[in-house]
């Protein structure tokens, strides 16, 4: 499992990131943290989901994923992962979690899978995720929810309940909670976020015995960019519903 960390925080940038991951032919656990974004899943249509005058008016960019799920919230206080390898005999069980909650109960985050292969922490959400499929791959990612600014993540995803496009994918609303408020109240350590993230990979280096986090291929970055452009640069795609 290679494991890799983006050196971006532009949203389109580590979406395209992940879709040139999924390409390969190799195991890849990528973590990224993104500037403030909506980002909506591959069967949601902007206007049920977003408050679009609002992410307007706060400069949050609006981008479609390849996964499927609700909508979620993105800013620089929450760590997202994405696991991305060969297709296995049961590619929608929630086995893919398996090393996050291992990575999290290291760092003294006692995180449990809910219902919906999301993870949970003291009866409050803490990471959503989605997954995509293909022939021969498996995509898995998750946000997580560490230090992100919840009002602004309440605000960006009030839609008013509107269904005008009854045909695409609703969100399922969650009460949420960041990690870090946690862990200070249980008297640990609470890093901020880009500490946080050095932790969370060096716990994953150790947990799949790999020696050091890679960067992504310098070969990658053209095709990464083109692809980031072409895709997810293109209201054709982020408001194609």
């Amino acid at each position: 499992m290679k494991i890799i960390v983006s050196p971006s925080t532009i949203p389109s940038f580590n979406l395209a990131a992940e879709e040139y991951l999924f390409r390969k032919d190799e195991a890849y656990f990528f973590l990224y943290r993104n500037d403030p974004s909506v980002i909506i899943g591959s069967n949601q249509a902007v206007v049920n989901e977003v408050d679009q005058d609002w992410c307007i008016e706060h400069e949050i960019r609006i981008i479609r994923r390849i996964s499927g799920g609700g909508a979620v919230y993105h800013d620089r206080g929450n760590l997202n992962y994405s696991l991305l390898y060969d297709k296995t005999d049961a590619p929608l069980s929630g086995r893919f979690l398996e090393p996050v909650v291992a990575v999290l109960q290291a760092l003294s985050i006692p995180a449990e899978v809910g219902k919906r292969k999301d993870l949970w922490l003291d009866g409050r959400k803490i990471s959503g995720t989605a997954s995509h499929v293909s022939l021969q791959r498996e995509l898995h990612h998750g946000t997580l929810l560490y230090d992100s600014d919840l009002g602004a993540l309440q605000k960006a995803l009030n839609a008013g309940n509107r269904r005008l496009i009854r045909k695409a994918t609703a969100s399922v609303p969650s009460p949420v909670t960041n990690i870090r408020p946690y862990l200070a109240e249980k008297g640990a350590e609470a890093p901020d976020c880009n500490t946080f993230l050095d932790k969370f990979a060096a716990a994953l280096l150790q947990h799949y015995c790999e020696r050091e986090v890679m960067p992504l291929p310098a070969e990658s970055l053209e095709e990464i960019e083109k692809l980031r452009r072409e895709k997810y640069t293109q209201r054709s795609w982020n408001y194609r519903l």
